[in-house]
């Protein structure tokens, strides 16, 4: 590679590492009415610094009047600060011209609100086709192909009044999407839907987070706020939190892992609705994320029914009572050779804290120890879990007499990982 070639690729590399979204001590003041403050200013944002990487999905929070409106519509290059810079996939919008505001917005920015602001007497179609008017020119046939990709081909000639609210909003969806944004703009998307059409617009959503687009999306529902990477609350004006949810949605990941791992030792199939796992997020989303991580993966269920036996995971039998599941599920799930090998990795840590809690800690409360046993199999390195396994002197059971993973420290076979039921024949 020539040195100019190289400096294109530094340059190139350096672009990709900036934020896609940067507010840089951003304020947004209104003059107060004369009875208000003396007539002085209202801050609706006061001093914001915030960065939003390439392809991240951020929810804000916060109570009405917070600012959440007012920091979409400056992003949205709908409006502009009172002071501080807006950077926006490497440009500064802050003081550009209002013809430069109208094209940063069109080539970079789709909006999803909550109101769906649709002409009454367009149809479906050429709703879609006005915001590429806005953009280049029209093309009927593209705007028939982004209707289609939110599953509205056949309704594309009817008038907003003779859709139902979630068709409207996945018009709304199709509509921002036509001019193929960077960034996606979603002011309470959900706020006007049944549970259904939230399922199918929040479905939309998460695959637009997986072809890479950046989101910014404004709920007061802390069930879709999990759906992102991380949550932004805002209070007078100011960003009063922050809160990544990698970590704590890790845990649910690992219980997961655990489940189908246990399942599969006792030759039980696992099924996506009968599965019981506590957390944050719902199981389906929890499966997608696993499957984009290639830790599981999941088919439909045949169509033979088959018996569901009462089943409880006897390492858990104190802190999640039997239950019964009636019926099939949609999907079965079962864990990849990678998924496998992590999950083999929890449950050596968890049989592995309960012998130490029973036999050199002398416990005696099932209940204390499988909550202490549940702690431990999130938070032990590597390191720390061979440790504890020398010192208890390789033990090949749990006090269950569930198999325990061996280990590098045990000199018995390891490497690739094996199947539960290869585990379970060293017993």
């Amino acid at each position: 590679m020539n040195n100019a070639s190289m400096n294109q690729a530094s340059i190139n590399q350096a672009s990709t590492n900036k934020p896609m979204i940067e507010l840089k001590n951003v304020t947004k003041a209104y003059p107060a009415k004369a009875e208000q403050d003396n007539g002085g200013l209202i801050r609706a944002l006061d001093g914001i610094a915030l960065a939003i990487a390439r392809g991240e999905w951020v929810a804000m929070m916060g109570p009405s009047g917070s600012g959440k409106s007012t920091l979409i519509n400056l992003i949205g290059c709908l409006d502009r600060p009172t002071s501080g810079e807006i950077w926006l996939d490497g440009e500064n919008v802050a003081g550009i011209s209002t013809n430069d505001l109208n094209r940063v917005r069109a080539e970079k920015i789709g909006f999803v609100f909550q109101q769906f602001h649709m002409i009454p007497y367009l149809t479906a179609v050429e709703n879609v086709m006005l915001a590429q008017y806005f953009h280049s020119m029209t093309d009927e046939k593209e705007a028939l192909e982004a209707l289609d990709r939110v599953g509205l081909k056949d309704r594309a000639y009817h008038l907003p009044s003779q859709l139902s609210g979630g068709e409207q909003q996945r018009v709304c969806i199709a509509r921002a999407l036509i001019n193929d944004p960077k960034i996606v703009l979603a002011d309470e998307p959900t706020g006007n839907l049944d549970a259904a059409n939230e399922e199918i617009v929040l479905r939309l959503l998460r695959e637009l987070h997986r072809q890479g687009r950046t989101i910014v999306m404004v709920t007061h529902d802390p069930v879709v706020a999990r759906l992102a990477d991380r949550r932004i609350e805002l209070h007078h004006g100011k960003i009063a939190n922050q809160e990544v949810f990698f970590m704590q949605d890790e845990e649910q990941f690992d219980e997961i892992l655990e489940e189908l791992f246990v399942l599969q030792e006792h030759g039980e199939i696992a099924e996506s609705d009968h599965m019981e796992v506590h957390g944050a997020l719902p199981v389906s989303i929890a499966l997608e994320k696993l499957q984009g991580m290639d830790l599981v993966t999941t088919r439909p269920h045949p169509p033979e029914s088959h018996n569901h036996k009462t089943f409880v995971n006897p390492c858990h039998d104190a802190l999640k009572p039997a239950g019964v599941s009636i019926g099939d599920g949609a999907l079965i799930v079962e864990l990849t050779p990678r998924g496998l090998k992590r999950a083999e990795d929890i449950i050596r840590r968890h049989r592995l804290a309960e012998r130490l809690f029973t036999d050199s800690l002398a416990m005696d409360s099932e209940t204390e120890i499988e909550q202490q046993a549940c702690k431990f199999e999130h938070i032990l390195s590597s390191e720390a879990t061979d440790k504890i396994c020398t010192f208890l002197n390789h033990p090949k059971t749990c006090p269950h007499g569930s198999p325990i993973p061996p280990g590098p420290c045990c000199g018995r076979a390891t490497g690739t990982a094996r199947s539960p039921v290869a585990i379970s024949r060293q017993r």
